[in-house]
């Protein structure tokens, strides 16, 4: 059984985990072990890029900076996720304020830390990301399109960190990242019309907010025509061996999503729409194991 301390700590824990949303961070990891053995460094042995050190601090950095984002965003939002998220806001307070800036600038200041390993430009990197953090959840997020945008890059913004470490510029990666930019954009999107509730309440300039839900839902139908342009590129013009079939069933939940989001007109609604999303970001990153099926059986071992 556990003491009186013990589980005060063990729900502290769990209430910093939901803070900085420890189950996205090891998505993100696992993402991006991913794209280096499979897309960023194909052509060098797995065990190599696995082992590498280097690689190892990109990653830690990346992590460390996105927990931070999650507590500085976690901080200014608190007034709006009491309205949108209450059951996990009241985990979230469990964790005082004071305790949650301070493992804000500890986590900053270990991921430059990890990243003057590799050398300075990463340094330089992780300081403007660290910034535009900040600078996103204190400005750029109550401004519609301009936040969506922004907060779309800051996603994919770890993945630029391992691209430029390797400097492989193949065009595939664009197609990749374009299919990605735009599936987190659909996401943004989906997240504003789920959390109107919050954003009417607290003046956040969101695209529902400011120009109505049904402008939202044609800017999300908009974006996802445009995904139909990476989607071909990735089937028909490039080497993705069965991962191919990952972005065929794409195509199926983005249609489903596409006939939902129109009949759509409560928070339930979103939420599931959100959901399908997620499914789509998450089965994309275990389907790169897809591209190489004789890496998965051999190459590792």
């Amino acid at each position: 059984m556990f003491t009186r301390k013990q589980k005060h700590i063990l729900i502290k824990f769990f209430s910093l985990f939901s803070v900085v949303r420890g189950y996205n961070i090891l998505i993100i990891v696992l993402a991006q072990y991913l794209t280096s053995v499979y897309i960023f460094a194909h052509d060098m042995p797995a065990k190599k890029v696995l082992l590498d050190i280097n690689l190892l601090m990109l990653v830690m950095a990346s992590a460390a900076v996105i927990a931070a984002g999650y507590i500085i965003n976690n901080f200014y939002d608190s007034e709006k996720d009491l309205i949108n998220r209450p059951n996990k806001s009241m985990l979230d307070k469990l964790v005082s304020q004071n305790t949650k800036l301070s493992f804000y600038f500890v986590l900053n200041f270990s991921a430059i830390i990890m990243a003057s390993y590799v050398s300075f430009n990463p340094v330089l990197f992780f300081s403007a990301y660290i910034f535009a953090i900040w600078f996103y959840s204190h400005k750029l997020k109550k401004l519609p399109i301009i936040g969506n945008i922004v907060s779309a890059l800051l996603t994919i913004a770890p993945f630029f960190a391992i691209f430029i470490y390797y400097k492989n510029f193949d065009s595939v990666i664009f197609a990749h990242a374009s299919f990605l930019f735009l599936i987190i954009a659909i996401r943004e999107l989906t997240k504003d019309l789920e959390n109107m509730k919050g954003d009417l309440a607290l003046n956040y300039r969101t695209i529902p907010v400011v120009y109505g839900d049904k402008t939202s839902k044609k800017m999300i139908t908009l974006l996802i025509l445009l995904t139909s342009i990476p989607l071909y590129l990735l089937i028909y013009k490039f080497e993705i061996g069965y991962m191919t079939y990952y972005f065929f069933l794409a195509i199926f939940l983005l249609i489903t999503f596409l006939i939902f989001l129109w009949k759509s007109s409560t928070k339930i609604h979103y939420v599931i729409l959100h959901n399908i999303l997620k499914v789509i970001i998450v089965a994309g990153i275990f389907s790169i194991l897809l591209i190489d099926i004789d890496l998965v059986l051999n190459r590792i071992l």
